[in-house]
């Protein structure tokens, strides 16, 4: 299947394997990630609200995926994510968010064509050293040799996490459950 956007019939969900349960009520660390708007994020001086989702890889056309792509629960929808991100953004600035980042250990190079082909009003982040995932202990998994980041969203308020989606399925309706959890939280109204 070679259109990104979409997400394949019968993928298989991903289990909850605890791999997330220690973020919540954590700080978001101090550490620099290049953005593909060319600024340097660091995301413990986000304030406000900030939306960060993690992904494993973002699909080029005419560019194979991993081995076994589609078998990997919870691999395959980074682009179905990103879009449905993009296509809520300005409803979740109307809902008070103020930082939208995606983040991945793809390379700034690699993700700005992503960004550019996806026209994502917000910038995606490299990780591609594995600072933030060392610092926050964020999941993994390996795929053709590459460790790559498992598909989870965190919601932080002055830096401090208060809301942890993981696993995330089906991805292209996280943006959706952001939303909804922005909405129902009455002190931000």
């Amino acid at each position: 299947m070679s259109d990104f956007t979409k997400l394949p019939d019968n993928l298989e969900a991903p289990r909850d394997d605890g791999g997330a349960s220690h973020l919540l009520g954590m700080l978001l660390p101090r550490t620099e990630l290049p953005a593909t708007d060319g600024t340097m994020v660091d995301l413990s001086q986000c304030k406000g609200i900030t939306v960060l989702y993690a992904y494993p890889l973002t699909g080029r056309p005419g560019c194979a995926l991993p081995g076994g792509w589609n078998d990997i629960p919870g691999a395959r929808g980074c682009t179905p994510q990103a879009c449905s991100f993009r296509n809520l953004s300005q409803e979740l600035k109307s809902l008070g968010m103020d930082h939208l980042f995606g983040v991945s250990t793809q390379t700034t190079a690699y993700q700005k064509e992503a960004a550019e082909r996806l026209q994502l009003p917000f910038p995606l982040l490299s990780d591609s050293r594995g600072e933030l995932q060392a610092l926050l202990d964020l999941p993994t998994f390996t795929a053709d040799d590459e460790v790559l980041l498992k598909r989870l969203t965190v919601i932080a308020v002055e830096g401090r996490i208060e809301k942890v989606f993981y696993p995330v399925f089906p991805p292209d309706r996280n943006a959706e459950d952001v939303a909804r959890w922005l909405r129902l939280r009455p002190d931000l109204h």
